[in-house]
């Protein structure tokens, strides 16, 4: 009971670090994904030359969308005209980092690594898709109308058609995305790795870090093994290399997880060989595995006179205690939220089967942002219709009058891949 206490109080000391500065993230993250129109997005990021590699790692690094995320972002991107090079580039940089995670590496981690993330994330993304585009032979880009959305797509409610927003409803909007909808997609993996960085502060022997971890060279392949194939996000990752750092690992390794973490999934990988193929994938895992471990070893050649056990958990002591406290009770607020919600969710009562009902599996649907743009997709598509989405089984039934087409030409605008089973 007594250690059980004092990885509670161990997750507690991490989130009290991280939560102003994270919470202040959320809330940036909300004003991008109201002021930069994801159809606008679309469209400055087609093309197959070099500004479009450039322009895709330039947005992707401040948005804040992880690695299950940007899959359908990118694959609209490719649908929408975007080159292989550009949307590899987009790949790379976009789940690497965003504001949230910027400020909250830098809560825990210190200016370095605040730096050294978007920073790594922009080279590799440029480099990734330049490579693509100039090893990779040119396929014909689908910029026709087919697939594409109609009008100008309202990121505050989804709807196509010409019309305006109060700035009341603009804010509400702001809030509702970086406080509940990220909140959520990040909520599993944050609660993950504040506790899995409490139990390594606690349990984890510091000699046993040192004597391996230590070294780069033994350090930078395990690192490398153990992140690839796992998911981790950009901002769930931290406190798991802040408390590794304080144990004695080698900082560059602590940043080879870091970026390479939330970089690769076995998800993006099977994306990447699926719709882009097995050379780009190829220059993909490359790029990524040979940037990490480069700037990984600059890091600790640099600064390796540099105690960076001392600057983990520094950069949130410029905020008094009250705010760290109040800050940390507000995320566990909004962090219960969710789980209360998925509870609730799980035991309302299966709606009933209806005559002509359309059952839709959407194998690339992966988290509650697929969830609600899929959902708003198909209503404003189609109207008086009932839309369930199960994102479990990644199952969407269709209740109402509707077309199969439409419902499929609906889901696949989205930038999903629909498959039908009734």
């Amino acid at each position: 009971m007594e250690i059980v206490t004092k990885i509670i109080s161990q997750v507690w000391v991490f989130a009290a670090q991280m939560a102003p500065l994270l919470l202040f993230g959320y809330f940036l993250a909300g004003v991008l994904h109201v002021v930069l129109p994801s159809r606008w997005i679309y469209k400055t990021l087609s093309g197959g030359n070099i500004g479009a590699v450039f322009k895709s790692a330039l947005f992707g690094v401040p948005l804040p969308v992880c690695s299950c995320g940007v899959i359908p972002l990118a694959a609209h991107l490719k649908k929408n005209g975007a080159s292989d090079g550009a949307t590899v580039s987009f790949l790379v940089s976009t789940p690497t980092t965003g504001v949230d995670s910027i400020f909250a590496t830098y809560s825990l981690l210190g200016p370095v690594f605040a730096v050294a993330r978007p920073l790594i994330a922009f080279i590799s993304g440029v480099l990734s898709g330049t490579l693509v585009n100039l090893f990779v032979p040119k396929r014909s880009a689908r910029n026709s109308a087919e697939g594409t959305p109609k009008g100008e797509e309202c990121n505050v409610c989804d709807n196509p058609m010409p019309h305006s927003h109060t700035l009341f409803e603009k804010f509400s909007a702001m809030i509702k995305y970086g406080f509940f909808e990220l909140v959520e997609d990040t909520s599993k993996w944050l609660v993950v790795g504040f506790f899995a960085g409490g139990i390594i502060t606690l349990l984890l022997p510091k000699g046993a870090v040192a004597s391996y971890l230590a070294k780069p060279f033994v350090a930078y392949p395990l690192v490398l093994a153990i992140a690839i194939p796992m998911y981790v996000c950009a901002t769930g990752s931290i406190p798991i290399a802040a408390a590794l750092i304080a144990k004695g690992m080698a900082p560059g390794a602590a940043l080879v997880f870091l970026i390479a973490g939330p970089a690769t999934n076995t998800a993006t990988i099977s994306f990447v060989a699926g719709k882009l193929g097995g050379k780009v994938l190829v220059i993909y895992l490359a790029v990524i595995l040979m940037t990490a471990f480069a700037f990984g070893m600059l890091l600790d050649t640099i600064f390796a006179d540099f105690d960076f056990t001392k600057a983990v958990l520094a950069g949130g002591e410029m905020f008094p205690s009250w705010v760290r406290n109040g800050a940390a009770a507000l995320l566990f607020a909004l962090i219960l939220n969710v789980f209360v919600r998925k509870t609730l969710k799980k035991r309302e009562p299966e709606p009933e089967t209806k005559t002509g009902a359309v059952v839709i599996k959407v194998p690339d649907m992966s988290c509650k942002h697929c969830v609600l743009k899929i959902e708003n997709a198909i209503t404003n598509a189609l109207g008086q219709v009932k839309v369930s989405v199960d994102l479990k089984s990644k199952m969407v039934r269709v209740e109402g009058t509707a077309e199969v087409e439409k419902i499929k030409d609906a889901i696949t605008n989205a930038g999903y891949t629909p498959e039908i089973l009734a």
